[in-house]
C-alpha cells in the first residue's frame, strides 16, 4: 500500500508487518509489549472517542509525555480524524507552557504523570481553550486517556463508516502537528507540519537506515523533538519494533535487555557512552589495559575508503576480536546504527565508532525542515567525517553569498502558526528556507556546518536556547549589570557575568568584606557564593536546559569604549568570546590539566 500520511503507516504495519511487539515499553521492571493488531485497535478507538466527543478537523491535543506506546496510538488516532498534535516538553518554563497552551488552541491536554498534571494543571485553568485534562498513568481522582479509548469502544459501530470517510478526506497536505520551538524574542513559535512533511521525509532516508524489517530499536529521546519523531515513524515504517527505554539513565541495562539494531540520540550521548566505555578501560591493569588504549588510539586514525591501508586493516582486525568487540556487546551486542542529530558531533567519536563497526549517522535539520536536510550514510562516498553528509532526495540546498544555508523542498514547514510575518522573515519571495546556519557544499553534494550565523545555539543535548533571553532574566538581578550565556554544542549553559560594581561594592560594605581591586573582589568566596545565591535563584523560573550550571565572573565593567558593548549596548558576542577565552575554556574543564579550573580571575 501506498503510505502518503502518518497514520497510513499503522495501517501497512498490520498488512505487511505483523508482529508481537510492534511497541514495547518497560514498565515495573517488565516489559509491556503491544502487537501491530493491538496498536490498529488502540488507534482506531481513540478516532472514535475524539469524534463522540465532536472533535473536528482542525482542532488541537495537547500532550505533555515520556516516551510510550500510548503516544503513538494518540498521535496516529488525532491524525485519522484530521486533528492537530501539539506535543510540548516536559521540562520548560511555567511562562512558556501558559504561551503555549493558549496560543496552540488546544481543546484538552494529556499528561503522562501525576508530578505533570500537579504542575501543569494550574497553568491550564488559566487558558480559555482547555476543555480537560487526562493523564495517561491511572491516579486516583483525576481523569484518564482511557475514558476516551472506552468511549470509542462503545460508539465503534456508530462512527466506523464516518472514520473511514474522514481518513478519506485527510490530504496529506493538512496540518498534521504544531510543534513548538524555540525564538529570540522570548516566545516560542510553533511550526506548522502537514502529514507530508513528514512522510517525504521518511521516505527520502529509508533507503539510508541499514536496518532489516525484522529488527528491534530502542528509543530514549522525547518524542516531542522532531528528530526522534520522525525517526520514530521511519522504524515504524520499516517493519522495526520500537522499544522505549525507561529512561536515559537506564539506557546501558535497557540496550542490554533489547539488543537493538539501532536508535537515535544527541551528541552528548555519544559521549557518555564513549566516557564510560573509556573509563572502563582505565580500570584495567597490565597488558588488557595497554591493549584497550591501543585498540582506541588505532580507532580515533580511522579513515575512510580503506585509506588507511592493509597493514593497519590487520591491525583493526585484531583490535576488533579483543577490544571493539566488547564496545558492541556493552551496546546490547546488534547495534549496527547510531542516528545523531540535534547538535554537532566530535569528528574523533564518528571515526573511532566506525572503526568499532557502530556506524554513527550524523544528520542536520531544523524543526521547520520535519527535520532532515542532509544525512550521512554509512559508507563511503556518501559518508565524510565532520561533515552532516549528502542533501537528501527532493531537497535542494544552496549556500548565500554571506554563506548561509538554504533549503527548499517538501519537508519544509507549512509556516509559523499565526505568525504569518516570522513566517516570511525566513521563507524568502522565492521559497529558499533562510536556515541561519553557515555552511558549505562540496562537490559530492555534502553538507559541512563551518558556523551559527543566528545567536540562538543548541547544545549537545539538542536543546535550543535563545541567549538574549536566558540574559534578559539574569539582567533582572540587581548584582548582574551584564552577561552572556553560552554553551553551544556543550554539555550545558554558563555564563560569562560582569557584576554591577556600585552595587557590589555597597553589598560587601554592608557585609564588612574588605578587598584590595575589583580583581580581589571577584575572587572572594562570600562574593562568590553570593553570585550563585542569584544564579540559582533565576535558575528556578527556567526550563531545565536553559538553566546555568556554572559561571564566571569579570574585574572590568563591560562599556562601548572598551569594545565589550555595542553603541546600543548589546553585547558583542564574539569580541567577548575572544577577549574571555580563557574563561570560556574554564567553565568547560578545558584547562583542567592546569589545575584552573573553578578558580575565579580577571
Amino acid at each position: 500500500m501506498e503510505v502518503r500520511r502518518t497514520f497510513d503507516i499503522v495501517d501497512q504495519l498490520v498488512e505487511k508487518y505483523k508482529r508481537d511487539d510492534a511497541l514495547a515499553v518497560k514498565r515495573f521492571g517488565k516489559w509491556e509489549t503491544f502487537s501491530t493488531d493491538q496498536y490498529k485497535e488502540f488507534v482506531d478507538n481513540f478516532s472514535y472517542g475524539l469524534l463522540e466527543m465532536g472533535f473536528n478537523k482542525g482542532d488541537k491535543i495537547a500532550t505533555v509525555s515520556n516516551n510510550r506506546p500510548e503516544w503513538n496510538f494518540i498521535d496516529m488516532g488525532m491524525g485519522q480524524v484530521g486533528a492537530v498534535h501539539v506535543p510540548i516538553y516536559p521540562t520548560i518554563g511555567p511562562a512558556e507552557y501558559e504561551h503555549v497552551i493558549s496560543h496552540s488552541d488546544a481543546r484538552i491536554m494529556i499528561l503522562s504523570s501525576k508530578e505533570l498534571y500537579d504542575r501543569i494543571l494550574p497553568i491550564s485553568q488559566k487558558s480559555k481553550n482547555i476543555e480537560k485534562v487526562y493523564t495517561f498513568d491511572e491516579i486516583e481522582g483525576i481523569p484518564n486517556w482511557m475514558e476516551i479509548i472506552n468511549l470509542g469502544k462503545k460508539n465503534a459501530d456508530k462512527h466506523r463508516e464516518a472514520l473511514i470517510k474522514r481518513k478519506d478526506k485527510i490530504d496529506p497536505m493538512d496540518l498534521f502537528s504544531i510543534i513548538y520551538t524555540s525564538g529570540t524574542t522570548g516566545l516560542s513559535k510553533g511550526v506548522m507540519l502537514s502529514h507530508n512533511n513528514f512522510i517525504t521525509n521518511v521516505l527520502a532516508t529509508k533507503d539510508i537506515l541499514p536496518l532489516d524489517h525484522d529488527e528491534k530499536t530502542l528509543s530514549f529521546l522525547p518524542l516531542c523533538h522532531v528528530l526522534e519523531r520522525m525517526v520514530n515513524y521511519l522504524f515504524q515504517y520499516n517493519g522495526n519494533s520500537v522499544y522505549y527505554a525507561e529512561s536515559i539513565e537506564t539506557l546501558g541495562e535497557n540496550l542490554k535487555e533489547v539488543h537493538p539494531a539501532g536508535f537515535v540520540c544527541v551528541p552528548r550521548v555519544i559521549e557518555k557512552l564513549y566516557d564510560k566505555i573509556i573509563m572502563k578501560g582505565k580500570e584495567l591493569s597490565g597488558i588488557k589495559k595497554t591493549l584497550f588504549f591501543w585498540a582506541v588510539d588505532l580507532g580515533l586514525k580511522y579513515e575512510l575508503n580503506n585509506a588507511n591501508g592493509a597493514f593497519y586493516n590487520l591491525k583493526l582486525k585484531i583490535a576488533d576480536k579483543l577490544i571493539f568487540s566488547k564496545w558492541r556487546e556493552a551496546l546490547g551486542g546488534n547495534a549496527k546504527v547510531i542516528v545523531s542529530g540535534g547538535a554537532a558531533l566530535q569528528p574523533r567519536l564518528a571515526r573511532v565508532f566506525h572503526a568499532a563497526k557502530v556506524k554513527v549517522q550524523e544528520g542536520y535539520g531544523l524543526t521547520e525542515t520535519s527535520p532532515v536536510i542532509s544525512v550521512n550514510h554509512v559508507e563511503y562516498p556518501n559518508l565524510k567525517f565532520g561533515s552532516v553528509g549528502p542533501i537528501i532526495e527532493k531537497v535542494q540546498v544552496k549556500i548565500a553569498d554571506d554563506g548561509e544555508i538554504l533549503m527548499k523542498g517538501p519537508n519544509l514547514m507549512m509556516g509559523y502558526y499565526k505568525d504569518p510575518q516570522k513566517t516570511s522573515e525566513v521563507i524568502d519571495e522565492d521559497g529558499w528556507f533562510h536556515t541561519g546556519d553557515i555552511g558549505e557544499l562540496d562537490d559530492r553534494n555534502i553538507l559541512t556546518i563551518t558556523d551559527r550565523k543566528k545567536e540562538m545555539f543548541k547544545l549537545s543535548t539538542g536543546k535550543y536556547i535563545a541567549p538574549q533571553v536566558v540574559e534578559n532574566k539574569f539582567k533582572e538581578s540587581s548584582f548582574i549589570e551584564q552577561i552572556m550565556v553560552v554553551g553551544a554544542d556543550e554539555k550545558f549553559a554558563a555564563a560569562i557575568i560582569c557584576p554591577s560594581f556600585e552595587y557590589l561594592h555597597d553589598w560587601c560594605s554592608i557585609h564588612n568584606i574588605k578587598y584590595r581591586d575589583n580583581k580581589d573582589l571577584i575572587q572572594i568566596p562570600k562574593v562568590i557564593e553570593r553570585f550563585q545565591q542569584e544564579v540559582d535563584r533565576i535558575n528556578q523560573i527556567l526550563g531545565r536546559h536553559e538553566q546555568l550550571k556554572k559561571f564566571e565572573l569579570t574585574c572590568q565593567e563591560w562599556l562601548p569604549e572598551t569594545g565589550e558593548l555595542s553603541p546600543t549596548l548589546k553585547v558583542k558576542r564574539r569580541f567577548l568570546k575572544e577577549k574571555y577565552k580563557i574563561k570560556l575554556d574554564r567553565l568547560y574543564g578545558k584547562t583542567d590539566e592546569l589545575g584552573l579550573v573553578g578558580i575565579p580571575s580577571a
